[in-house]
């Protein structure tokens, strides 16, 4: 029995109150997450370049096992890429966002749309992007409890990422409506959520 197989509904913790629905899952490209957290384009080219050095210098067995280390590597950083990819589930309601993650410990973070005061868009080549999410008040998580899902950089106040999605430009856009509406139906909170409607950047991330 995998550890998910007991989820009532797939990639949620539990059941959706009333009135709540789902309005987009997805999960990440495991070949652009690859790519985009573990960067095997680079570690490849770095072992290609001592290879090469190797031979200029006239080490042919140096060159070779330098290769074959390189080759091991990038190997690993692949199989972790797509078992990353294989146990993320990224779900939005018209409530939260919620992201399912986790391969060896399964993690579940709830985040409510009233909370989310930016989206920022990257696209990460082929189709695929990672979509940055600025919570509003104090930082709520610990970038390591988060990564690979964390933006890049953002220690002091980490940010929620959406890693490697198909169309992130059509996400990105469903989230912003799915934000916009939950103001709308919420005239009587003022203040913070009722900025959120506007306050949806689709911008660089970095």
């Amino acid at each position: 029995m995998m550890e998910y197989d007991a989820e009532p509904i797939r990639g949620l913790p539990g059941r959706l109150p009333r009135g709540e629905h789902i309005i987009w899952q997805g999960a990440p490209d495991w070949l652009a997450f690859a790519r985009g957290v573990f960067h095997v384009r680079i570690l490849a080219g770095y072992f290609a370049l001592l290879a090469l050095a190797g031979l200029a210098s006239g080490s042919i067995v140096g060159a070779i096992v330098t290769l074959a280390v390189g080759a091991i590597g990038i190997g690993l950083f692949a199989v972790l890429a797509w078992a990353s990819a294989r146990t993320t589930v990224y779900t939005l309601t018209n409530r939260r966002m919620v992201l399912r993650v986790g391969v060896a410990i399964p993690k579940c973070f709830n985040l409510p749309l009233a909370l989310i005061g930016a989206a920022d868009l990257r696209a990460v080549g082929r189709g695929h992007g990672d979509i940055a999410l600025t919570m509003l008040g104090e930082p709520r998580f610990g970038y390591l409890l988060l990564w690979p899902h964390a933006r890049p950089w953002r220690y002091r106040s980490p940010q929620p990422m959406l890693r490697a999605v198909p169309e992130p430009d059509a996400v990105a856009a469903k989230l912003m409506r799915a934000c916009a509406a939950l103001v709308a139906i919420q005239p009587a909170i003022a203040s913070e959520p009722v900025r959120l409607g506007a306050a949806m950047p689709i911008g660089a991330a970095a």
